[in-house]
């Protein structure tokens, strides 16, 4: 039979015995959009739009940047506009 070592060995070796583990919260994100009551993201908005981009040209999704699924779609449909129109370039070199 195997030996079960005491809750004063386990302290020494460095395991912590009696202290349950805490569950990792992450902080509650807020769509901006909401927060600040806007109605409809315009295309020709290039300092906003260019908020929302990333370094690479990439449009992150609404887990990383914390939008709602109303303002997400806004967003990227305002930023894909604004592509096309030549206001907001596809890639950045």
């Amino acid at each position: 039979m195997a030996k079960v070592p005491t809750s004063e060995q386990m302290e020494i070796q460095g395991v912590r015995v009696g202290v349950p583990r805490r569950a990792f919260l992450k902080s509650r994100r807020f769509c901006r959009f909401c927060r600040e009551r806007v109605e409809f993201i315009d295309y020709k908005d290039l300092g906003l739009l260019a908020q929302w981009v990333t370094e690479r040209g990439r449009i992150p999704p609404r887990r990383i940047n914390g939008n709602c699924a109303r303002h997400q779609k806004q967003l990227a449909t305002a930023i894909k506009r604004a592509r096309i129109m030549g206001i907001l370039p596809f890639v950045v070199q």
